[in-house]
This record gives structure tokens, sequence and C-alpha cells, in this order.
């Protein structure tokens, strides 16, 4: 379970940050350079290299370092643990969504009903 939380802990930490999260999709399409990355992202080296170093120690990047070049690609983590748990909260926020919206239903009868007898 510790295990389990630390990954979930890390991976929300890295996707926390829209820079990041622009990284991920921008390697979705294709491996790039930290130098490219940088520059679409217009900021420094050490910047991106802070924020790459977060994506690859949740294991949602890797690079490689070839001469003077390091190259980031996705990692190999699909992030199914993390959709499950999300997942699992979204349908525990449906069914109490659903519940207040019976209540809510149950109320509104309630009150339209007492609303006829009074008129009566």
């Amino acid at each position: 379970m510790v295990q389990y939380q630390a990954r979930l802990d890390a991976t929300f930490a890295a996707i926390s940050d829209a820079t990041r999260r622009g990284v991920l999709e921008q390697l979705a399409g294709s491996d790039a350079s930290i130098s490219d990355l940088a520059e679409r992202f217009d900021m420094t080296l050490t910047g991106m290299k802070k924020h790459v170093n977060v994506l690859e120690q949740a294991g949602l990047v890797t690079t490689e370092k070839v001469g003077r070049v390091r190259t980031c690609t996705l990692g190999p983590r699909r992030m199914e643990e993390e959709a499950a748990w999300i997942e699992r909260h979204r349908q525990l926020w449906d069914a109490r969504f659903n519940a207040l919206d019976a209540i809510v239903q149950q109320l509104k009868r309630k009150e339209k009903a007492d609303a006829q007898r009074k008129r009566k």
C-alpha cells in the first residue's frame, strides 16, 4: 500500500504542473531533447531539466544522453493505477451526487404537494 501511495503521490505531483503536462503532451507526439523542450516552453535549460527530472522520477519520462544531447521519451508507465484511482473516486462522487439529486427531487415533490394542499 505504501509503495502504491508513493507512486500515486509522485505521479499526481508530476502532472500537477501545467508545463510538465505540456511536456508529456509534446512527447506523446515525438521524442525531444531538453533543449528543444526548453525552447518550445520558453524557459531555461536548467528549468526544463528540473521539470524533466520530476517526470523522470515519477516514471513518466525517460532520458538518454548521447554525446551532449539528452533526449526525452515517454516512460514505460501508462498511469493505469492512477486512472483506476480516479475512476473509483468518480464513481463515489457520482453516487453521492445521485443521492443528493434524489433528495432534492423528493423535497421539490413535497414542496409542490404542500403548496397544492394550502391552495385548497
